[in-house]
Protein backbone atom coordinates (compact mmCIF):
# COMPACT_ATOMS: atom_id res chain seq x y z
CA UNK A 1 0.00 0.00 0.00
CA UNK A 2 2.74 2.46 0.93
CA UNK A 3 4.52 1.99 -2.38
CA UNK A 4 1.43 2.96 -4.38
CA UNK A 5 0.34 5.81 -2.11
CA UNK A 6 3.50 7.86 -2.55
CA UNK A 7 3.22 8.28 -6.35
CA UNK A 8 -0.43 9.28 -5.97
CA UNK A 9 0.52 11.99 -3.49
CA UNK A 10 3.24 13.27 -5.78
CA UNK A 11 0.83 13.34 -8.70
CA UNK A 12 -1.64 15.33 -6.63
CA UNK A 13 1.05 17.83 -5.71
CA UNK A 14 2.10 18.16 -9.32
CA UNK A 15 -1.51 18.63 -10.39
CA UNK A 16 -1.71 21.62 -8.07
CA UNK A 17 0.75 23.40 -10.37
CA UNK A 18 -0.28 24.80 -13.71
CA UNK A 19 -3.61 25.63 -15.26
CA UNK A 20 -5.50 28.80 -16.05
CA UNK A 21 -7.32 30.78 -13.38
CA UNK A 22 -10.20 32.90 -14.67
CA UNK A 23 -11.25 35.75 -12.40
CA UNK A 24 -14.07 38.29 -12.58
CA UNK A 25 -13.03 41.94 -12.84
CA UNK A 26 -15.71 44.64 -12.74
CA UNK A 27 -13.63 47.59 -13.98
CA UNK A 28 -10.73 48.61 -16.21
CA UNK A 29 -8.45 51.17 -14.51
CA UNK A 30 -7.13 53.83 -16.84
CA UNK A 31 -3.71 53.65 -15.14
CA UNK A 32 -2.50 50.22 -14.01
CA UNK A 33 0.64 51.42 -12.23
CA UNK A 34 0.18 50.89 -8.45
CA UNK A 35 3.20 53.07 -7.72
CA UNK A 36 1.15 56.00 -9.03
CA UNK A 37 -2.43 55.00 -8.24
CA UNK A 38 -2.51 53.11 -4.94
CA UNK A 39 -6.08 51.83 -5.14
CA UNK A 40 -7.61 48.39 -4.90
CA UNK A 41 -9.01 48.49 -8.42
CA UNK A 42 -5.43 48.88 -9.67
CA UNK A 43 -3.84 46.53 -7.12
CA UNK A 44 -6.31 43.76 -7.98
CA UNK A 45 -4.56 43.22 -11.31
CA UNK A 46 -1.15 44.87 -10.97
CA UNK A 47 -0.14 43.36 -7.60
CA UNK A 48 0.49 40.07 -9.36
CA UNK A 49 3.02 41.85 -11.62
CA UNK A 50 4.59 44.68 -9.60
CA UNK A 51 5.66 43.96 -6.02
CA UNK A 52 5.96 46.10 -2.87
CA UNK A 53 8.78 46.06 -0.35
CA UNK A 54 6.55 44.13 2.09
CA UNK A 55 3.08 42.63 2.23
CA UNK A 56 0.47 42.29 4.95
CA UNK A 57 0.44 39.02 6.86
CA UNK A 58 -1.68 37.26 9.48
CA UNK A 59 1.45 35.78 11.09
CA UNK A 60 4.36 38.13 10.32
CA UNK A 61 5.98 40.51 12.76
CA UNK A 62 3.96 43.73 12.98
CA UNK A 63 1.58 42.18 10.47
CA UNK A 64 4.12 42.15 7.63
CA UNK A 65 6.05 39.63 5.56
CA UNK A 66 8.99 40.32 3.20
CA UNK A 67 8.66 40.85 -0.53
CA UNK A 68 11.35 42.89 -2.30
CA UNK A 69 12.75 43.92 1.07
CA UNK A 70 13.87 41.25 3.51
CA UNK A 71 14.25 43.56 6.53
CA UNK A 72 13.53 47.14 7.55
CA UNK A 73 14.51 49.35 10.46
CA UNK A 74 13.89 52.96 11.47
CA UNK A 75 16.31 55.23 13.30
CA UNK A 76 15.46 56.50 16.79
CA UNK A 77 15.34 60.11 15.60
CA UNK A 78 12.94 59.35 12.74
CA UNK A 79 15.28 60.79 10.15
CA UNK A 80 16.15 57.57 8.34
CA UNK A 81 14.82 54.12 7.49
CA UNK A 82 17.01 51.31 6.17
CA UNK A 83 15.79 48.52 3.88
CA UNK A 84 17.79 45.42 3.07
CA UNK A 85 16.68 44.17 -0.34
CA UNK A 86 16.25 40.69 -1.74
CA UNK A 87 19.11 39.38 -3.90
CA UNK A 88 18.71 37.38 -7.10
CA UNK A 89 15.61 39.24 -8.32
CA UNK A 90 15.20 40.23 -11.97
CA UNK A 91 12.67 42.37 -13.79
CA UNK A 92 10.49 40.59 -16.33
CA UNK A 93 12.71 41.84 -19.15
CA UNK A 94 15.76 40.23 -17.51
CA UNK A 95 17.32 43.36 -15.99
CA UNK A 96 18.58 42.88 -12.40
CA UNK A 97 16.55 44.51 -9.62
CA UNK A 98 18.70 46.80 -7.42
CA UNK A 99 18.46 49.52 -4.80
CA UNK A 100 18.56 52.08 -7.64
CA UNK A 101 15.05 50.96 -8.59
CA UNK A 102 13.84 51.57 -5.04
CA UNK A 103 15.47 55.01 -4.90
CA UNK A 104 13.97 55.97 -8.26
CA UNK A 105 10.51 54.71 -7.27
CA UNK A 106 10.55 56.59 -3.97
CA UNK A 107 11.90 59.92 -5.22
CA UNK A 108 10.46 60.09 -8.74
CA UNK A 109 7.14 58.29 -8.32
CA UNK A 110 5.87 57.67 -4.77
CA UNK A 111 6.66 61.11 -3.37
CA UNK A 112 5.68 63.38 -6.29
CA UNK A 113 3.00 61.32 -8.02
CA UNK A 114 1.34 58.70 -5.87
CA UNK A 115 -2.00 59.57 -4.28
CA UNK A 116 -0.88 58.14 -0.90
CA UNK A 117 2.90 58.28 -1.14
CA UNK A 118 2.93 62.05 -1.50
CA UNK A 119 1.74 62.18 2.14
CA UNK A 120 3.74 59.30 3.60
CA UNK A 121 6.98 60.46 1.95
CA UNK A 122 6.33 64.19 2.16
CA UNK A 123 9.60 64.77 4.05
CA UNK A 124 11.71 62.28 2.12
CA UNK A 125 14.72 64.19 0.77
CA UNK A 126 17.10 61.45 -0.42
CA UNK A 127 17.58 57.70 -0.78
CA UNK A 128 21.13 56.51 -0.31
CA UNK A 129 22.21 53.28 -2.05
CA UNK A 130 25.55 52.19 -0.56
CA UNK A 131 25.24 48.88 -2.43
CA UNK A 132 22.83 47.15 -4.79
CA UNK A 133 20.81 45.63 -1.95
CA UNK A 134 20.57 48.46 0.59
CA UNK A 135 18.34 51.52 0.41
CA UNK A 136 18.51 54.15 3.17
CA UNK A 137 15.65 56.64 3.17
CA UNK A 138 16.61 60.08 4.52
CA UNK A 139 13.96 62.47 5.85
CA UNK A 140 14.22 66.23 6.36
CA UNK A 141 11.92 66.03 9.40
CA UNK A 142 11.25 63.23 11.89
CA UNK A 143 8.94 60.70 10.25
CA UNK A 144 7.36 58.03 12.47
CA UNK A 145 8.60 54.59 11.46
CA UNK A 146 5.23 53.27 12.64
CA UNK A 147 3.72 55.14 9.69
CA UNK A 148 6.33 53.94 7.19
CA UNK A 149 5.96 50.34 8.36
CA UNK A 150 2.14 50.43 8.30
CA UNK A 151 2.25 51.93 4.81
CA UNK A 152 4.61 49.44 3.16
CA UNK A 153 2.08 47.13 1.49
CA UNK A 154 0.17 50.06 0.04
CA UNK A 155 2.69 52.71 -0.98
CA UNK A 156 5.88 50.80 -1.83
CA UNK A 157 5.20 49.16 -5.21
CA UNK A 158 8.61 49.27 -6.91
CA UNK A 159 8.88 50.15 -10.60
CA UNK A 160 11.83 49.60 -12.92
CA UNK A 161 14.07 52.64 -13.21
CA UNK A 162 15.27 51.62 -16.68
CA UNK A 163 11.67 51.58 -17.96
CA UNK A 164 10.65 55.04 -16.72
CA UNK A 165 13.88 57.02 -16.41
CA UNK A 166 13.98 59.86 -18.91
CA UNK A 167 10.21 60.03 -19.35
CA UNK A 168 9.07 63.65 -19.58
CA UNK A 169 5.80 62.76 -17.84
CA UNK A 170 5.91 59.49 -15.89
CA UNK A 171 2.22 59.72 -14.99
CA UNK A 172 1.29 59.78 -18.69
CA UNK A 173 3.75 57.10 -19.83
CA UNK A 174 2.37 54.21 -21.93
CA UNK A 175 4.48 51.96 -19.68
CA UNK A 176 1.88 52.46 -16.95
CA UNK A 177 -0.39 50.13 -18.88
CA UNK A 178 2.31 47.76 -20.18
CA UNK A 179 3.60 46.68 -16.81
CA UNK A 180 7.12 45.38 -16.26
CA UNK A 181 7.57 44.03 -12.75
CA UNK A 182 9.35 41.48 -10.59
CA UNK A 183 6.21 39.62 -9.54
CA UNK A 184 5.11 36.01 -10.06
CA UNK A 185 3.15 36.92 -13.20
CA UNK A 186 4.02 38.85 -16.35
CA UNK A 187 1.59 41.28 -17.91
CA UNK A 188 0.83 39.91 -21.38
CA UNK A 189 -2.31 41.36 -22.91
CA UNK A 190 -5.29 43.65 -22.40
CA UNK A 191 -8.31 43.56 -24.67
CA UNK A 192 -10.56 46.48 -23.63
CA UNK A 193 -13.99 45.36 -22.55
CA UNK A 194 -12.90 41.72 -22.57
CA UNK A 195 -9.96 40.68 -20.40
CA UNK A 196 -6.47 41.15 -18.97
CA UNK A 197 -4.06 38.23 -19.35
CA UNK A 198 -1.09 37.48 -17.07
CA UNK A 199 1.38 34.65 -17.63
CA UNK A 200 3.61 32.74 -15.23
CA UNK A 201 7.04 34.29 -14.55
CA UNK A 202 9.37 31.32 -14.98
CA UNK A 203 12.22 33.29 -13.37
CA UNK A 204 10.37 34.34 -10.23
CA UNK A 205 12.63 34.69 -7.20
CA UNK A 206 10.57 32.37 -4.96
CA UNK A 207 11.32 28.73 -5.74
CA UNK A 208 8.30 26.70 -6.82
CA UNK A 209 6.09 29.74 -7.36
CA UNK A 210 3.80 30.73 -8.94
CA UNK A 211 1.53 27.72 -8.93
CA UNK A 212 -0.67 28.53 -11.94
CA UNK A 213 0.42 29.18 -15.53
CA UNK A 214 -1.98 31.97 -16.36
CA UNK A 215 -4.50 34.35 -14.82
CA UNK A 216 -7.28 35.83 -16.92
CA UNK A 217 -9.16 38.80 -15.48
CA UNK A 218 -12.43 38.70 -17.39
CA UNK A 219 -14.16 42.09 -17.51
CA UNK A 220 -17.67 41.65 -16.11
CA UNK A 221 -19.13 45.02 -15.04
CA UNK A 222 -22.50 43.38 -14.31
CA UNK A 223 -22.15 41.66 -10.95
CA UNK A 224 -25.11 39.39 -11.54
CA UNK A 225 -23.18 38.10 -14.55
CA UNK A 226 -20.28 37.17 -12.27
CA UNK A 227 -22.55 35.00 -10.14
CA UNK A 228 -23.91 33.27 -13.24
CA UNK A 229 -20.44 32.75 -14.67
CA UNK A 230 -19.29 31.13 -11.42
CA UNK A 231 -22.24 28.76 -11.35
CA UNK A 232 -21.63 27.84 -15.00
CA UNK A 233 -17.92 27.25 -14.21
CA UNK A 234 -16.95 29.90 -16.79
CA UNK A 235 -14.92 31.71 -14.13
CA UNK A 236 -13.38 30.31 -10.96
CA UNK A 237 -13.20 33.29 -8.63
CA UNK A 238 -14.95 36.57 -7.85
CA UNK A 239 -13.49 38.89 -5.20
CA UNK A 240 -14.57 42.24 -3.72
CA UNK A 241 -18.19 41.08 -3.37
CA UNK A 242 -18.56 40.92 -7.13
CA UNK A 243 -21.22 38.31 -6.51
CA UNK A 244 -24.12 40.49 -5.31
CA UNK A 245 -24.89 40.24 -1.62
CA UNK A 246 -28.44 39.27 -2.52
CA UNK A 247 -27.10 36.10 -4.19
CA UNK A 248 -24.77 34.98 -1.39
CA UNK A 249 -27.17 32.79 0.55
CA UNK A 250 -28.24 30.95 -2.57
CA UNK A 251 -24.82 30.58 -4.17
CA UNK A 252 -23.24 29.38 -0.91
CA UNK A 253 -25.39 26.27 -1.22
CA UNK A 254 -24.30 25.46 -4.78
CA UNK A 255 -22.12 22.36 -4.93
CA UNK A 256 -18.52 23.16 -5.84
CA UNK A 257 -18.59 26.78 -4.64
CA UNK A 258 -17.17 28.28 -1.45
CA UNK A 259 -17.74 31.69 0.15
CA UNK A 260 -14.92 33.46 2.05
CA UNK A 261 -15.22 36.50 4.30
CA UNK A 262 -11.52 36.52 5.28
CA UNK A 263 -8.81 38.34 3.39
CA UNK A 264 -10.07 41.92 3.66
CA UNK A 265 -9.03 42.77 7.22
CA UNK A 266 -6.46 45.26 5.91
CA UNK A 267 -8.94 46.82 3.49
CA UNK A 268 -11.82 48.31 5.46
CA UNK A 269 -14.04 50.25 3.09
CA UNK A 270 -16.08 53.25 4.13
CA UNK A 271 -19.07 54.55 2.24
CA UNK A 272 -18.73 58.33 2.19
CA UNK A 273 -20.36 61.34 0.57
CA UNK A 274 -17.72 63.58 -1.02
CA UNK A 275 -18.64 67.28 -0.99
CA UNK A 276 -17.57 69.97 -3.46
CA UNK A 277 -16.93 72.94 -1.20
CA UNK A 278 -16.68 75.24 -4.22
CA UNK A 279 -20.48 75.12 -4.36
CA UNK A 280 -21.84 77.98 -2.21
CA UNK A 281 -24.56 75.94 -0.54
CA UNK A 282 -22.23 73.07 0.33
CA UNK A 283 -19.57 75.38 1.75
CA UNK A 284 -22.09 76.09 4.53
CA UNK A 285 -21.55 73.67 7.44
CA UNK A 286 -25.25 73.79 8.35
CA UNK A 287 -26.11 72.42 4.92
CA UNK A 288 -23.60 69.59 5.32
CA UNK A 289 -25.00 68.83 8.78
CA UNK A 290 -28.51 68.79 7.32
CA UNK A 291 -27.45 66.28 4.68
CA UNK A 292 -25.91 64.09 7.39
CA UNK A 293 -29.17 64.18 9.39
CA UNK A 294 -31.16 63.25 6.27
CA UNK A 295 -29.30 59.92 5.87
CA UNK A 296 -30.69 56.91 7.69
CA UNK A 297 -27.51 54.91 8.26
CA UNK A 298 -29.30 51.94 9.83
CA UNK A 299 -31.55 51.69 6.77
CA UNK A 300 -28.51 51.82 4.48
CA UNK A 301 -26.76 49.02 6.41
CA UNK A 302 -29.84 46.78 6.51
CA UNK A 303 -31.23 47.43 3.05
CA UNK A 304 -28.25 48.12 0.78
CA UNK A 305 -25.60 46.04 2.57
CA UNK A 306 -28.03 43.39 3.87
CA UNK A 307 -26.34 43.61 7.25
CA UNK A 308 -22.80 43.06 5.88
CA UNK A 309 -21.71 46.48 7.17
CA UNK A 310 -21.90 48.79 10.19
CA UNK A 311 -22.87 52.47 10.53
CA UNK A 312 -19.89 54.86 10.62
CA UNK A 313 -19.30 57.42 13.33
CA UNK A 314 -16.48 59.17 11.52
CA UNK A 315 -13.47 59.10 9.26
CA UNK A 316 -11.63 56.28 11.10
CA UNK A 317 -13.50 52.95 11.35
CA UNK A 318 -14.32 51.07 14.53
CA UNK A 319 -12.07 48.14 13.62
CA UNK A 320 -8.98 50.37 13.95
CA UNK A 321 -8.76 50.23 17.76
CA UNK A 322 -5.30 51.80 17.92
CA UNK A 323 -6.67 55.09 16.63
CA UNK A 324 -10.49 54.98 16.72
CA UNK A 325 -12.52 57.09 19.12
CA UNK A 326 -16.30 57.23 19.54
CA UNK A 327 -15.97 60.62 21.24
CA UNK A 328 -17.02 62.63 18.18
CA UNK A 329 -20.10 64.63 17.17
CA UNK A 330 -22.72 62.37 15.59
CA UNK A 331 -25.70 63.03 13.32
CA UNK A 332 -28.71 60.85 13.95
CA UNK A 333 -31.36 60.39 11.28
CA UNK A 334 -33.67 63.34 11.93
CA UNK A 335 -35.56 64.99 9.06
CA UNK A 336 -36.98 67.72 11.28
CA UNK A 337 -33.48 68.75 12.35
CA UNK A 338 -32.26 68.57 8.75
CA UNK A 339 -35.07 70.85 7.55
CA UNK A 340 -34.50 73.27 10.43
CA UNK A 341 -30.78 73.55 9.61
CA UNK A 342 -31.53 74.25 5.95
CA UNK A 343 -34.03 76.93 6.98
CA UNK A 344 -31.44 78.49 9.30
CA UNK A 345 -28.93 78.48 6.43
CA UNK A 346 -31.36 80.58 4.43
CA UNK A 347 -32.41 78.06 1.80
CA UNK A 348 -36.18 78.21 1.82
CA UNK A 349 -38.33 75.89 -0.28
CA UNK A 350 -39.87 77.30 -3.45
CA UNK A 351 -43.42 76.67 -4.63
CA UNK A 352 -42.39 73.18 -5.71
CA UNK A 353 -40.81 72.36 -2.36
CA UNK A 354 -37.25 72.66 -3.71
CA UNK A 355 -34.50 74.55 -1.92
CA UNK A 356 -31.74 74.07 -4.52
CA UNK A 357 -30.48 71.52 -7.05
CA UNK A 358 -27.33 69.37 -7.03
CA UNK A 359 -25.46 66.96 -9.30
CA UNK A 360 -24.78 63.64 -7.57
CA UNK A 361 -22.13 61.26 -8.96
CA UNK A 362 -22.12 57.74 -7.45
CA UNK A 363 -18.84 55.85 -7.82
CA UNK A 364 -19.38 53.02 -10.34
CA UNK A 365 -17.09 50.48 -8.66
CA UNK A 366 -19.64 48.60 -6.55
CA UNK A 367 -23.33 47.78 -6.70
CA UNK A 368 -23.67 49.24 -3.21
CA UNK A 369 -22.24 52.64 -4.15
CA UNK A 370 -24.63 52.92 -7.08
CA UNK A 371 -27.57 51.81 -4.94
CA UNK A 372 -26.64 54.32 -2.25
CA UNK A 373 -26.56 57.05 -4.90
CA UNK A 374 -30.22 56.31 -5.69
CA UNK A 375 -31.06 56.22 -1.98
CA UNK A 376 -29.25 59.51 -1.35
CA UNK A 377 -31.20 61.23 -4.12
CA UNK A 378 -34.43 60.20 -2.37
CA UNK A 379 -33.10 61.19 1.06
CA UNK A 380 -32.15 64.64 -0.21
CA UNK A 381 -35.52 65.12 -1.88
CA UNK A 382 -37.19 64.55 1.51
CA UNK A 383 -35.58 67.79 2.76
CA UNK A 384 -36.09 69.80 -0.41
CA UNK A 385 -32.79 69.22 -2.21
CA UNK A 386 -33.28 68.13 -5.82
CA UNK A 387 -30.34 65.89 -6.80
CA UNK A 388 -29.77 64.65 -10.33
CA UNK A 389 -27.87 61.36 -10.39
CA UNK A 390 -25.09 61.19 -13.00
CA UNK A 391 -23.76 57.68 -13.60
CA UNK A 392 -20.39 57.36 -15.33
CA UNK A 393 -17.95 54.55 -16.00
CA UNK A 394 -14.81 54.35 -13.87
CA UNK A 395 -12.60 56.55 -16.06
CA UNK A 396 -15.23 59.23 -16.59
CA UNK A 397 -16.12 59.28 -12.90
CA UNK A 398 -12.52 59.75 -11.81
CA UNK A 399 -12.00 62.51 -14.35
CA UNK A 400 -15.17 64.35 -13.35
CA UNK A 401 -14.55 64.19 -9.61
CA UNK A 402 -10.76 64.21 -9.22
CA UNK A 403 -9.60 66.23 -12.22
CA UNK A 404 -12.42 68.45 -13.48
CA UNK A 405 -14.24 68.86 -10.12
CA UNK A 406 -17.46 68.59 -12.11
CA UNK A 407 -19.70 67.41 -9.27
CA UNK A 408 -21.58 68.69 -6.25
CA UNK A 409 -21.81 65.47 -4.26
CA UNK A 410 -20.11 62.16 -5.06
CA UNK A 411 -20.51 58.75 -3.48
CA UNK A 412 -17.05 57.41 -2.64
CA UNK A 413 -15.90 54.03 -1.31
CA UNK A 414 -12.87 55.20 0.66
CA UNK A 415 -10.41 52.70 2.16
CA UNK A 416 -8.79 52.64 5.59
CA UNK A 417 -5.35 50.99 5.55
CA UNK A 418 -3.80 50.43 8.99
CA UNK A 419 -2.91 54.06 9.73
CA UNK A 420 -4.84 57.34 9.36
CA UNK A 421 -1.98 58.84 7.36
CA UNK A 422 -2.55 56.19 4.68
CA UNK A 423 -5.54 56.99 2.48
CA UNK A 424 -7.49 58.77 5.26
CA UNK A 425 -5.89 62.15 5.93
CA UNK A 426 -5.61 62.69 2.16
CA UNK A 427 -9.41 62.88 2.05
CA UNK A 428 -9.43 66.19 3.95
CA UNK A 429 -5.92 67.65 3.69
CA UNK A 430 -5.80 70.76 1.52
CA UNK A 431 -3.40 71.40 -1.33
CA UNK A 432 -3.66 68.11 -3.23
CA UNK A 433 -3.14 68.82 -6.94
CA UNK A 434 -6.02 68.18 -9.32
CA UNK A 435 -6.05 64.73 -10.84
CA UNK A 436 -4.93 62.77 -7.76
CA UNK A 437 -7.53 60.02 -7.32
CA UNK A 438 -9.24 59.25 -4.02
CA UNK A 439 -8.20 62.50 -2.37
CA UNK A 440 -9.61 65.85 -1.24
CA UNK A 441 -10.71 67.24 -4.59
CA UNK A 442 -13.67 69.06 -3.06
CA UNK A 443 -11.58 72.16 -2.36
CA UNK A 444 -11.95 71.83 1.42
CA UNK A 445 -9.48 73.87 3.48
CA UNK A 446 -9.18 73.79 7.27
CA UNK A 447 -5.84 75.03 8.67
CA UNK A 448 -6.42 73.35 12.06
CA UNK A 449 -6.92 69.96 10.43
CA UNK A 450 -3.93 70.50 8.14
CA UNK A 451 -1.77 71.36 11.16
CA UNK A 452 -2.90 68.25 13.05
CA UNK A 453 -2.05 66.07 10.07
CA UNK A 454 1.37 67.65 9.70
CA UNK A 455 2.12 67.29 13.42
CA UNK A 456 1.02 63.64 13.50
CA UNK A 457 3.23 62.91 10.52
CA UNK A 458 6.24 64.16 12.49
CA UNK A 459 5.42 62.82 15.98
CA UNK A 460 7.58 59.91 17.02
CA UNK A 461 5.84 59.07 20.30
CA UNK A 462 3.15 56.48 19.54
CA UNK A 463 0.79 57.53 22.35
CA UNK A 464 1.04 61.21 21.44
CA UNK A 465 0.49 60.42 17.77
CA UNK A 466 -2.60 58.40 18.66
CA UNK A 467 -4.09 61.31 20.61
CA UNK A 468 -3.46 63.67 17.70
CA UNK A 469 -5.47 61.41 15.43
CA UNK A 470 -8.31 61.23 17.95
CA UNK A 471 -8.46 65.03 17.91
CA UNK A 472 -8.32 64.83 14.10
CA UNK A 473 -11.43 62.62 14.15
CA UNK A 474 -13.30 65.05 16.38
CA UNK A 475 -12.52 68.04 14.14
CA UNK A 476 -13.51 66.20 10.98
CA UNK A 477 -16.79 65.00 12.51
CA UNK A 478 -17.53 68.53 13.71
CA UNK A 479 -16.89 70.28 10.39
CA UNK A 480 -18.03 67.48 8.02
CA UNK A 481 -15.76 68.04 5.01
CA UNK A 482 -17.21 64.70 3.90
CA UNK A 483 -19.96 62.52 5.38
CA UNK A 484 -19.12 58.96 6.46
CA UNK A 485 -22.09 56.62 6.29
CA UNK A 486 -21.06 52.95 6.65
CA UNK A 487 -18.02 50.68 6.81
CA UNK A 488 -17.68 47.20 5.41
CA UNK A 489 -15.47 44.36 4.27
CA UNK A 490 -15.94 42.15 1.24
CA UNK A 491 -16.75 38.61 0.25
CA UNK A 492 -14.83 36.28 -2.08
CA UNK A 493 -16.63 33.49 -3.88
CA UNK A 494 -14.61 30.76 -5.60
CA UNK A 495 -14.90 27.31 -7.08
CA UNK A 496 -13.66 24.76 -4.57
CA UNK A 497 -10.76 23.68 -6.81
CA UNK A 498 -9.09 27.06 -6.11
CA UNK A 499 -6.61 26.71 -3.25
CA UNK A 500 -4.92 29.18 -0.89
CA UNK A 501 -7.72 31.73 -0.98
CA UNK A 502 -7.91 34.57 1.58
CA UNK A 503 -4.66 33.72 3.37
CA UNK A 504 -3.50 37.28 4.12
CA UNK A 505 -5.29 40.50 5.20
CA UNK A 506 -4.98 42.03 1.70
CA UNK A 507 -5.41 38.80 -0.17
CA UNK A 508 -7.38 40.07 -3.15
CA UNK A 509 -4.72 42.71 -3.85
CA UNK A 510 -1.65 40.58 -3.04
CA UNK A 511 0.51 38.67 -5.51
CA UNK A 512 -1.31 35.30 -5.61
CA UNK A 513 1.99 33.49 -6.08
CA UNK A 514 0.68 30.49 -4.12
CA UNK A 515 -2.84 30.36 -5.54
CA UNK A 516 -3.34 26.90 -7.03
CA UNK A 517 -5.84 24.78 -8.91
CA UNK A 518 -6.56 21.15 -8.09
CA UNK A 519 -8.62 18.62 -10.04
Amino acid sequence: MASTAMPSLLMAQEAANGGRLIVASDSEPRNLNPAIVASNGVFFISSKVIEPLAEASFEGENGLEPRLAISWEGSDDGLSATFKLREGVTWHDGTPFTSADVAFSALEVWKPLQNLGRLVFENLEAVETPDDHTAIFKFSKPTPFQLIRNALPVVSSVVARHVFEGEADIAASPANNRLVGTGPFKFTEHRPGEYYRLERNEDYWAEGLPKVDEIIFRVLPDRAAAAGALEADEIQLAAFSQVPLTDLERISKVEGIKVYSKGYEGLTYQLAVDVNHRRKELADRKVRQAIAHAIDKDFVVKTIFLGYAAPSTGIIPKNAPEFYTADVPTYDFDLDKANALLDEAGYAKDANGIRFKLRLLPAPYFTETRQFGDYLRQALSSVGIDATVVNNDSAAHQKAVYTDHDFDLAVAPTVYRNDPAISTTILVKSGTPAGVPFSNQGGYVNPRIDQLIEKANETMDVAERTELFKEFQRLVAEDLPLINVAEWGFITVARDDVRNVSNNPRWAVSNWADIALTP
